[in-house]
This record gives structure tokens, C-alpha cells and sequence, in this order.
């Protein structure tokens, strides 16, 4: 899908453009999905069967009838703490690493050049620190607005949908990149609910299919310690595959949108804005981004 032509989409048109260029690169955008998945499903399963292994009841089956020396011990307590912890960061940067990677392949394409799975994640690897404070920023804002009634939060989302796709592209920091997309996205938080909610639809689809059959197995085996470790690891290979196959979908619909922002927004030629070798997006020279939320 080279030579896409810039102009104004309707919701339906990012969509179907999104699944045009999932379909039409499927590898590439499952490759990159997979590969910080990986590890992350390997850390899982460590954990379920660190529990299992160390005598600590799985969550789902039924409560042992004589408690192991083991449980309690400054040993097992550590391991568990340190393993929960190794989880949240592997998380982080499976997030990271699979948002940052398919932005960078979702503009390649745009330019009608080819990129590899290897390439995306090496250029990305660079930004991973500002990706980061842009999570974190991004969660704070929404948090803050969840906090306010829920209406504010979802509302706070929509407004910052584009701005890992601006701190790549542009090369901003993580405050600019939040302001940037503020600006963006004024008026089309609609829009970007619209995306949002197809991808919570798309998320809970997948999770239903390929996760709740293994919950549900794992309270009918309650009694069978063994059973529910088998089931607990099912589960959480059939929530990476979920993972997999939902998360890039979020993720070049962001990207398609915020080409489709900036198209409206600054009327700008992608092929001339773009540097040849795939550098920063330039901004405007006049209109600029805001200083503050408006």
C-alpha cells in the first residue's frame, strides 16, 4: 500500500485503512506485537508456576489443607515481591517498545518505503525515556480525569490519543508531545473515541475467546491443584495471543490519525514534510502548538 493519498478521512476511512495496512503487513505488525510479548508471557508463566512449585495457594483452586514451611518466609515473601516487579517493568517495556516500533513502521509505509521488524525496534530503542514520561504523563492526566466522574478522564483520552505518534515523529519531548496532541486533537475527540471504544470491543473480544474458557475451567478444577497450574498457563498464553493480535490495531489507527489530524489541521504535503531518511515531521512555521491545555 505505497502512494496513500493525504487527504481528510471520515472515521470509517481510518478504520478501514487501520485493517488495510494490518492486513497487507501482517508480519511485520504481529512481529513487532510478539517479540516484547514474549518475554513478558515468559515471566507470567514463571510467576504461576513459582507459586505452584513453592507450595503458595493459585488463585482459583482450593486452599491447601497444611500450610508449607516455605509460605512466609523472608525468602519465598522476596521472590514473589521481585517477581511481581519484574512483571510490571517487562509490561512497560513490552508497551513501549511494540507502540514505539509500529508508529516508525506505520511511517515508512506512509512514505511507500519498506522497514523490517529489526529496524523499527532499533530506532525506537533510542526514545524509549521519553516514551516513557509520555505514559506516564498520559496516565497521570487520565487518572486525574477518571477521578473527576469518569466523563473528564474518557475525555482526557481521546484529547491525547496522538501523543506517542508526536514524540516520535516530531522528535518532541514528553510536555510537548501531551500539548501537541492537545492541540491536535481539538474538536475530534469524537473522533478518537470512536477508535477507542473499537479497540476496548476488539480487547474484550479476544480476552473472551481465548482467556475466560481457561478461567472457567480453572474454578470447575478448583479441587486439582495440578489442573488449574495447567489451565492458569493456558490462560496466559491465550492472553498473549489477545495481546497480540488486538494491540497494533490501537496503535495504527493513532498513527493513520494523526497524519489525518495534521492533514486538516496544516493542509501539509506528507512526502515534503517528511525528510528522506525518515527524520522528524516538521511542524508549522505559523500556528504552533499551545503552551497550555485550551
Amino acid at each position: 500500500m505505497n502512494n496513500l493519498d493525504l487527504r481528510p478521512l471520515s472515521v470509517g476511512e481510518v478504520l478501514d485503512r487501520t485493517f488495510a495496512l494490518y492486513r497487507n503487513y501482517f508480519v511485520l505488525f504481529i512481529g513487532i506485537s510478539a517479540i516484547p510479548q514474549i518475554l513478558l508471557l515468559i515471566v507470567n508463566l514463571c510467576q504461576v508456576f513459582f507459586l505452584a512449585s513453592s507450595g503458595l495457594p493459585v488463585p482459583g483452586s482450593a486452599r491447601p489443607t497444611t500450610v508449607p514451611p516455605s509460605i512466609g518466609s523472608p525468602g519465598t515473601v522476596g521472590a514473589v515481591v521481585g517477581l511481581g516487579f519484574l512483571v510490571v517493568v517487562v509490561t512497560l517495556v513490552a508497551i513501549l517498545l511494540s507502540q514505539g516500533a509500529t508508529v516508525i513502521a506505520v511511517s515508512e509505509i506512509y512514505l511507500g518505503r519498506t522497514i523490517t521488524i529489526g529496524e523499527s525496534f532499533r530506532r525506537v530503542l533510542g526514545e524509549i525515556g521519553t516514551l516513557l514520561a509520555v505514559m506516564i504523563l498520559n496516565g497521570l492526566a487520565i487518572l486525574a480525569g477518571f477521578l473527576l466522574l469518569v466523563v473528564p478522564g474518557i475525555y482526557v483520552m481521546c484529547r491525547l490519543i496522538v501523543s506517542v505518534p508526536a514524540a516520535l515523529l516530531e522528535q518532541l519531548g514528553a510536555r510537548e508531545a501531551i500539548e501537541r496532541s492537545w492541540a491536535l486533537a481539538r474538536d475530534n475527540a469524537g473522533r478518537a473515541f470512536l477508535i477507542i471504544a473499537l479497540y476496548f470491543a476488539l480487547s474484550f473480544a479476544a480476552a473472551g475467546l481465548l482467556t475466560f474458557p481457561f478461567q472457567m475451567l480453572i474454578l470447575l478444577q478448583k479441587n486439582s491443584p495440578s489442573m488449574v497450574l495447567v489451565y492458569m498457563g493456558l490462560a496466559q498464553v491465550g492472553a498473549f495471543i489477545a495481546n497480540v493480535l488486538v494491540t497494533p490495531v490501537m496503535t495504527i489507527a493513532s498513527s493513520i490519525l494523526y497524519y489525518d489530524l495534521r492533514v486538516r489541521k496544516e493542509a501539509f504535503d506528507l512526502q515534503l514534510m517528511l525528510t528522506p531518511l525518515g527524520g522528524p515531521l516538521d511542524r508549522p512555521v505559523t500556528g504552533g502548538v499551545p503552551k497550555t491545555f485550551s
